[in-house]
């Protein structure tokens, strides 16, 4: 796996065996982020990445000037992200052991770009945008971006913005009214 731009450009990592993670490729990856160029600025903006596993989002984000938190059950997830972070001299980047869907019961900030990566089977993830967007997890005019597979149908939720298939990937962009 590699960083697509940034300060860490063309950096290589490799994610532990034992992560059970679903790293999104390079090339899904390389796509989600000439579509985010198009819709905000990274650099200086704050980012909660949610099922972080490899952390390559996040590091991604990390690199183009975010402010990162990662979010993981996984401990591995949460051990290996971090050592990335802190080999690569990562500033305001945090990574944090929790399960999310208790997690988000309790907001405790708003961002500018919200990025989940659920198990393609996990059964909440409808109800995870809807806490999401409701419970104001997003600042107004930001983004979240759900990665998921073809069998999630969100084309008719009144917040999608824009749709990306790459593959077997699929990219639901949602967003944050600036009314709201």
């Amino acid at each position: 796996m590699r960083i697509i731009s940034g300060k860490w450009k063309g950096r290589r990592f490799q994610p532990p065996a034992a992560m059970k993670a679903r790293p999104t490729t390079d090339m899904a990856r390389e796509a989600l982020f000439n579509v985010l160029g198009n819709l905000l600025s990274l650099e200086g903006s704050d980012v909660l990445d949610l099922f972080t596993g490899s952390g390559a989002v996040a590091l991604e984000c990390s690199s183009r000037g975010a402010k990162v938190i990662a979010v993981d059950v996984a401990p591995v997830s949460k051990t290996f992200v971090s050592k990335m972070a802190s080999e690569w001299g990562a500033e305001d980047f945090r990574v944090v052991q929790a399960d999310i869907f208790k997690m988000v019961k309790n907001r405790q900030s708003s961002f500018d770009l919200i990025f989940a990566d659920p198990p393609y089977a996990e059964k909440r993830t409808a109800a995870l945008i809807d806490t999401l967007l409701d419970d104001s997890w997003l600042k107004p005019g930001g983004f979240l971006v759900v990665e998921h597979g073809g069998d999630l149908e969100l084309s008719s939720h009144p917040a999608l913005h824009l749709e990306k298939e790459y593959g077997a990937v699929h990219f639901s962009f949602f967003r944050k009214d600036e009314n709201d």
